[in-house]
């Protein structure tokens, strides 16, 4: 596996930003990690705090407000997940939609992690000039996050059973 520092690719006009690390444990591990997103701030400084407001299994239609340094409080709902390999939710106000992307992927020796942002809407231009250095800056705390978590004796919590 390279131990290469992982570098945000960034697209402005896109609106893009993207980052892929590769993490020594299994994708099931790198995936329980992902989607115990109330502990995220155990591991990411970019996530001051984390609440479901659903409950149960992880899914589409699941919301959780998160706070982090610099922006406001938001919103995200899961709207697309593949079980065990990929999520994507989104946030949404008035001129901006951001959308956040995880996807896990095994590789040789482990996995690879994927997590992107995009800005879309009226306003996501000047989003993405005024928020780009702090959307990569925060983008790189949570790969190499996930990748110290993923990679440590600690399991995850268990996640809860479906409440469907």
């Amino acid at each position: 596996m390279s131990r290469k520092y992982p570098r945000v690719t960034a697209d402005p006009a896109a609106k893009l930003f993207e980052i892929v690390i590769e993490i020594a444990a299994p994708p099931q591990r790198v995936w329980d990690v992902t989607t115990d997103i109330e502990r995220w701030p155990d591991w990411t400084a970019s996530v001051k705090s984390v609440r479901r407001i659903d409950s149960g299994k992880f899914r589409v239609g699941s919301r959780a407000k998160i706070k982090q340094p610099k922006f406001l409080p938001a919103i995200w709902e899961v709207t697309e997940l593949k079980d065990g390999r990929s999520f994507t939710w989104v946030t949404q106000s008035p001129g901006l939609k951001v959308t956040g992307r995880h996807r896990v992927e095994p590789i040789s020796g482990g996995s690879r992690a994927t997590l992107s942002v995009t800005y879309s809407g009226a306003l996501s231009g000047i989003v993405t000039k005024l928020l780009g250095p702090t959307t990569e800056r925060f983008l790189t705390l949570e790969a190499n996050g996930l990748k110290k978590q993923s990679e440590s004796a600690s399991p995850p919590r268990p996640t809860s059973p479906s409440s469907s």
